[in-house]
C-alpha cells in the first residue's frame, strides 16, 4: 500500500532525529524534499555515483521558459544491492549490445528523404554538381538552388524541388529537382556521385521516413543521370515549411 505524504514525513522525521543522536549533527525536515521519483528524464552512471534527473518543470513566458528540474545523485558502490542490480543492468546492456536496428540500410529505390527534405548546400557542393552536368556555378544557383546563405557563410542555400508535373518547385513535400525514377521503389539519384555532402552524410539509421512496404532485399540498375533542362533561371512556386537540423521537414 502506497504511503501518504504525512506518513512519509513522519518516518524521514524520525529517520532524521535518529541520525542527529548518532551523529551529533543538527537536522530540519524542511530541508528534506519529500516529493517522490514520478517521472525520470535520465539516468547518469560513473565509477561511484548514480544520478537520476528527474520531475521536470517547465514554466512558460511570452519570450522565455524556466526549466527546472531536480537530481537524486547517490554512491551507489558502497551499497551490495545496488552495485547487484547494475551488474544486472551491465550483463544485459553486453547481451544486447550486438542488436541491430531495422534501419541498417535503405531499401532499394526508397528515396522518402529527398521527398520530403531539402538538404543544404554549400559552394563546394554547387561547383561540384556545376562540373558535373557541364554548367557553370551561376547556372546551378539560379536553376537548382534555393538561395540563402549560413550565418557562418558555408551553407548558400538548399536543392529546389519539382512537383507532379516536373516543374521546379519550393514546396517541401514535392521530390528533388535530382531524384530520378517513376515512384517508391524505382527511385535514384540522378547525381549519385555530385550530390551534395548532406545528402552523402544522411544514414538510414534511426530514419522515421522510411517506405516500410519496399522489400529489403533485392537491388536494380540506376536508368540514366540527370540531365538539365533550360538554360536561365526559371519561375518557382512558393516555398512553404520551415528548416531543421541541417534538413528541411516535411
Amino acid at each position: 500500500m502506497q504511503e501518504t505524504i504525512d506518513l512519509i514525513a513522519h518516518r524521514e522525521l524520525r529517520n532524521l532525529r535518529r541520525f542527529t543522536r548518532e551523529t551529533g549533527q543538527p537536522t530540519k525536515l524542511a530541508e528534506l524534499d519529500l516529493e517522490p521519483i514520478i517521472n525520470v528524464q535520465s539516468i547518469e552512471l560513473d565509477e561511484e555515483h548514480v544520478t537520476i534527473k528527474y520531475n521536470t518543470k517547465t514554466e512558460r513566458r511570452y519570450n522565455a521558459n524556466e526549466i527546472t528540474h531536480k537530481e537524486w545523485v547517490y554512491k551507489y558502490n558502497d551499497d551490495p544491492e545496488f552495485v547487484e542490480a547494475l551488474k544486472r543492468v551491465i550483463d544485459l546492456s553486453r547481451k544486447h549490445q550486438y542488436d541491430l536496428p531495422e534501419n541498417v540500410a535503405c531499401p532499394p529505390g526508397c528515396a522518402e528523404c529527398c521527398s520530403g527534405y531539402e538538404p543544404f548546400v554549400s559552394r563546394a557542393d554547387v561547383q561540384r554538381i556545376a562540373d558535373h552536368l557541364g554548367m557553370t556555378y551561376d547556372d546551378v544557383m539560379s536553376e537548382y538552388v534555393v538561395k540563402r546563405e549560413s550565418a557562418d557563410g558555408y551553407n548558400v542555400g538548399w536543392l529546389r524541388k519539382v512537383d507532379e508535373k516536373g516543374e521546379l518547385s519550393e514546396d517541401t513535400t514535392h521530390k528533388c529537382v535530382f531524384l530520378m525514377g517513376p515512384k517508391s521503389g524505382r527511385y535514384y539519384c540522378g547525381i549519385y556521385s555530385a550530390r551534395p555532402s548532406d545528402c552523402g552524410a544522411f544514414t538510414p539509421i534511426g530514419c522515421e521516413d522510411v517506405d516500410w512496404k519496399l522489400p529489403r532485399h533485392g537491388t536494380y540498375k540506376a536508368g540514366k543521370p540527370f540531365e538539365p533542362k533550360r538554360k536561365g533561371p526559371l519561375k518557382t512556386g512558393r516555398r512553404t515549411g520551415a528548416a531543421k537540423n541541417g534538413r528541411r521537414p516535411k
